[in-house]
């Protein structure tokens, strides 16, 4: 398990950034990013900085309404960036009414996905998790799995 503080907005979305720019797809699956943390801890901020960083021009906002938001990407390790938030959701069955299974077999999909805890049986046991911590004005990051997968994930 590793730690990191940042102090401020621009230290975090410079961390998810770096963060992304070191995942690597995996061969036969998604890629599924979980992240946890109190509101306002900073999951959404951490979803632009990768957002960002991939390339998506379009204002990416927390989809705490729509649930899930995918954006297409181009010249890029993945064919698309699904970022869920899971916050509102009951329980496995109302992801999994989403396509959540056809989701996480793609291994062009670098998938984001908020609120773990509300669907802890769908998320798999190689999905990255970072904990946000507020501590004063800044973040403890805590990672529990590896940014880069190995091959044969």
């Amino acid at each position: 398990m590793n730690t990191k503080h940042v102090g401020s907005e621009k230290e975090f979305v410079a961390f998810a950034a770096a963060f992304a720019a070191a995942l690597t797809p995996r061969l036969s699956s998604a890629t599924v990013v979980a992240l946890s943390g109190e509101l306002g801890a900073g999951k959404t901020t951490f979803a632009q900085g990768v957002a960002k960083t991939l390339g998506v021009e379009e204002v990416v906002a927390s989809p705490t309404f729509v649930i899930e938001k995918i954006y297409k990407l181009t010249g890029q390790k993945w064919e698309h960036l699904i970022h869920i938030d899971a916050y509102r959701l009951q329980g496995a069955h109302e992801l999994q009414t989403i396509g959540w299974r056809e989701l996480a077999t793609e291994p062009g999909n670098l998938i984001i996905l908020e609120w773990p805890e509300r669907v802890p049986e769908c998320i798999p046991e190689s999905a990255i998790r970072l904990t946000f911590d507020i501590v004063g004005e800044g973040r403890i990051i805590t990672a529990n799995g590896e940014a880069k997968s190995t091959e044969g994930n």
